[in-house]
């Protein structure tokens, strides 16, 4: 005869009560929790008529306390203070910087640079400095109302913006990276340009611009547009038009009279060779993720990364064959650890992980970038790169760090300007 089977399940319901009594009751050992420390914008609002009745200061040097936007222009290294300011270096020397001053700019974001004049969004506004003498900035223009996005209520002037506080929590938040402020953020913050436009001069900037030159234009992106602006005047820009482009729109590189746009969804391209008013060619779609880029004659190079505010999405690095600019075709996807902004110089790519590190890659071959790794320094936390003239500049959470790359496939460390107050998560 069977042995019922209403017994074992007594037992059954018993040992499971004795286990959630276990696991619910208070225990008399010390209870451990732990803290997470970190840097968070939280949503604030402002008067925009407050904010510019407020004198821009040239303050004196000061620490880097959260690295932003890098930019270089002649001898001189640009590095954002998201949200603060702009500190300007003398680069002359890569192995040692020397830090000259800082431009407080409230709701400073972004920056590029033409002919001595340097451009930069404060809130909703575009300002033009005179950076002839570094030592002796001066505001030359305010074109008002121009990032009229930022507004909440732009009948009564007010601005939602993100004050950056530290934080200290016990339990885990989400992060990521965007150019313009989030609702939270990491110390991850990170202007292309190409050295065309007749007679003027422009900077060199990372992959992670919303601010570019071309033409004797400025082009600035959104999270939905592209604004145009006519800066043959260098210090009188113009601004021309808006151009909706959708949403999640990232980053902008030019190339060849080409920009180079990339989004949340994907990577557009537009003719500038009429640069008031660049026109679509083309899009490349992909898998919802954060999405900067950067080309050369033949190939776009896309680099896909997931995470809270890049929509959950994959981490890779996209190959496309641009040569037909109208049809960009994707090559080949190689899988990454979290990569953010990249750089090209000739044949190499340097790519950044993100907390992950550096990676160099020789890329003659775009069929096969995974078996030619140079380099993996895993201890260079890196959001953005540009491969300059002198030197290539790293800026990642913990500062800004430069190497000699003139052996690309063994970078020599030159030096690194260190965040103040780094947060530890």
């Amino acid at each position: 005869m069977k042995k019922p089977i209403f017994p074992q399940l007594k037992w059954s319901i018993f040992y499971s009560f004795v286990a959630i009594l276990f696991l619910t009751l208070p225990s008399c050992h010390d209870e451990v929790k732990s803290n997470y420390t970190f840097r968070a914008m939280i949503p604030v609002f402002l008067d925009m008529n407050t904010v510019r009745e407020a004198d821009i200061l040239i303050e004196p040097a000061k620490p880097l306390d959260s690295p932003g936007k890098i930019y270089i222009y002649g001898d001189y290294l640009f590095i954002n203070e998201p949200q603060k300011g702009i500190h300007i270096l003398d680069n002359s020397n890569p192995s040692s910087p020397q830090t000259l001053n800082f431009i407080n700019i409230p709701g400073n974001v972004d920056l590029a640079i033409n002919s001595n004049f340097l451009y930069a969004d404060s809130y909703v506004d575009l300002l033009v400095f005179d950076i002839s003498n570094v030592r002796k900035i001066n505001l030359e223009e305010r074109v008002e109302d121009v990032f009229e996005h930022m507004y909440s209520d732009m009948s009564r002037s007010t601005i939602l913006t993100y004050k950056d506080t530290i934080l200290t929590s016990d339990s885990e938040m989400m992060w990521g990276w965007q150019g313009r402020p989030g609702r939270w953020m990491t110390m991850e913050m990170a202007a292309s340009s190409d050295l065309s436009g007749a007679s003027q001069s422009y900077g060199q900037g990372g992959s992670m611009a919303r601010f570019t030159l071309q033409s004797g234009h400025l082009y600035a992106v959104d999270d939905y547009s592209l604004r145009v602006f006519d800066v043959l005047q260098a210090n009188k820009p113009k601004h021309l038009k808006n151009i909706d482009l959708g949403w999640g729109i990232e980053t902008i590189f030019p190339f060849q009279e080409k920009l180079f746009i990339g989004s949340t969804t994907g990577m557009f391209i537009y003719d500038a060779s009429d640069p008031s008013d660049p026109q679509k060619m083309s899009m490349y779609e992909h898998i919802t993720a954060c999405d900067p880029v950067v080309v050369n004659e033949r190939y776009a190079f896309v680099t896909l990364r997931s995470g809270p505010m890049c929509r959950f999405g994959v981490d890779e690095l996209h190959v496309l064959d641009i040569q037909n600019l109208y049809a960009p075709k994707l090559v080949k996807a190689y899988p990454m650890l979290n990569p953010h902004g990249l750089s090209l110089f000739e044949n190499y790519l340097y790519l950044a992980e993100g907390k992950h590190g550096l990676k160099s890659f020789n890329v003659s071959d775009v069929n096969t970038i995974d078996t030619n790794q140079l380099e993996f320094l895993k201890s260079m936390k890196s959001v953005d790169i540009i491969a300059g003239p002198k030197s290539l500049i790293v800026i990642g959470a913990d500062g800004v760090c430069q190497f000699d790359y003139s052996n690309p496939a063994q970078l020599q460390k030159l030096s690194c300007v260190q965040v103040r107050n780094p947060v530890i998560v």
